[in-house]
């Protein structure tokens, strides 16, 4: 394959019903799947080239997270967040209907599938067992493999106060080169790429409308994370935590050294709390790898498919 197959999925939040798009690569009938889940302002074609290398082994379902790309807009702003998106991953995997999948999340992605691993985790508690009452035992998902991108359960104020500078910006282009510029101005954490791959980075995430380049997303996403405050973020951390550490199962971190969300405290953390954890560190990188290299695509590779 050379281009991914267009699907969309029906999902629901509390003021209505909204379409979620993704991207497929590989065999649709294949039940080894793994799950891409982009950043907060990218979209699901930025794992494009990882999706390619790794369609010989996988099903692998790239979704544009609502708000984003494809995906349609939600109604309520306040509902961009990390529980509304887990609900979403939830209805897509179930579209997916298998009952195992592996995850790899970028920054925001990497806080979905944390969530939706403590989610599974919770509900595998508190669940009654349907063959108490002489029923079948209901199926279930499972996550395997899980990779975590530069994103952990301890999040550095600085870093999103960084992103949310940027993320309601209201900006807008003649020519797609200014994009690129401006992709670049603000994405300086992605590391050192070529003109090629900053275009390459700038194509999904502006559109053309009306003589103007403009960003692929609702810009409205910014208004829970103006919200944010340190008390909100050390109630998040609590409940990461105890996400992470239901991660009875292999994960691999990946790091930019120069990460300023993702610190090598945290990182160190997340491995002596997960004997099966390891972490790669990509040099002259902050956040957050792009996933676009060879060098960054191959021990993802040999994680997933080793």
């Amino acid at each position: 394959m050379t281009e991914p197959r267009l699907e969309y999925v029906m999902c629901a939040s509390p003021s209505g019903v909204h379409r979620m798009a993704y991207w497929e690569w590989g065999d649709a009938g294949n039940d080894k799947v793994l799950v891409c889940v982009h950043g907060l302002t990218r979209c699901g074609r930025d794992f494009d080239e990882l999706a390619g290398k790794l369609a010989a082994h996988y099903r692998v379902v790239c979704p544009d997270v609502v708000g984003r790309g494809r995906s349609d807009w939600l109604v309520d702003p306040s509902a961009y967040t990390v529980p509304q998106y887990i609900s979403d991953m939830l209805t897509l995997i179930a579209r997916l209907d298998v009952e195992q999948v592996d995850w790899l999340g970028t920054s925001m992605g990497g806080l979905i599938g944390l969530g939706l691993a403590g989610a599974l985790a919770m509900s595998a508690l508190q669940r009654p067992q349907r063959g108490e009452f002489g029923l079948p035992a209901a199926r279930t998902v499972r996550l395997g493999k899980v990779v975590l991108n530069d994103i952990g359960p301890r999040l550095d104020a600085q870093g999103i106060a960084r992103i949310a500078g940027y993320v309601g910006s209201d900006v807008s282009f003649d020519t797609f080169d200014e994009a690129v510029a401006y992709v670049q101005s603000v994405s300086a954490g992605f590391g050192p790429h070529s003109q090629a791959l900053w275009k390459r980075l700038t194509r999904d995430m502006f559109n053309q409308q009306d003589g103007r380049w403009i960003r692929h997303y609702d810009l409205r996403l910014a208004a829970p994370m103006a919200l944010q405050d340190e008390a909100a973020l050390k109630a998040a951390e609590f409940m990461l935590w105890s996400a992470y550490d239901s991660l009875a199962l292999p994960v691999l971190l990946l790091r930019g050294e120069e990460s300023d969300v993702l610190s090598r405290e945290t990182a160190d953390e997340m491995l002596a709390r997960n004997g099966q954890a390891q972490l790669v560190e990509f040099h002259g990188v902050g956040h957050a790898p792009t996933l676009l290299t060879e060098e960054q695509i191959a021990p993802i590779e040999r994680f997933l498919c080793g």
